[in-house]
């Protein structure tokens, strides 16, 4: 597989995390809560709605795309997420799953382009981290009016961020191995 295949994958993964996100929060969990979100556990006496391991894992993957696509592509993913958000939530849930989503992921690429080409892995974490406080403080407030389950969706999404750490060390050694500069 090519590069550039490679990368339209990390972009349909990246956009398809979002609807899936959204379908997690009212469908997927240990316990849902009435007229609230379903929740799983991040970390011992800490909850989350569900949909935090696709946010994590959508901020790792805007990274990826901008590594093989470029910026241009990935501003496209962010605003074709955001759509998508925005036809596939629940109306309760569609203005804060798309503001957080799109500010979420615009200050994710903020971070990450500047650092990307030296140091690869401080930039997905610190991207990663100021996109997912973004995300967690918005879409909480928006949606359910308090920041109740702020640390478990901060605790969540580091989970995934971290998790992805691997996979990006990886990429970086082949990308190194076989002369592939970022786009």
């Amino acid at each position: 597989m090519t590069v550039r295949h490679e990368g339209f994958g990390y972009f349909a993964a990246f956009i398809l995390t979002v609807p899936m996100a959204n379908w997690m929060v009212h469908n997927f969990g240990t316990v849902c809560v009435p007229n609230g979100p379903c929740l799983i556990p991040v970390a011992p006496g800490l909850d989350s709605p569900s949909g935090v391991l696709m946010i994590g894992l959508a901020l790792v993957l805007r990274d990826l795309v901008q590594r093989r696509l470029g910026k241009v592509w990935t501003i496209g993913a962010i605003f074709l997420g955001a759509i998508t958000s925005a036809f596939v939530a629940p109306p309760a849930l569609v203005l804060a799953s798309t503001v957080a989503f799109l500010f979420s992921e615009l200050a994710d690429f903020a971070v990450y382009t500047p650092l990307q080409r030296k140091r690869l892995i401080t930039a997905v974490l610190a991207s990663s981290f100021v996109g997912l406080m973004i995300d967690s403080i918005l879409f909480l407030y928006l949606a359910f009016g308090s920041l109740d389950y702020l640390w478990g969706q901060v605790v969540g999404k580091g989970w995934m961020v971290l998790l992805s750490i691997p996979v990006i060390w990886w990429i970086r050694e082949r990308e190194q191995r076989q002369g592939v500069q970022p786009a």
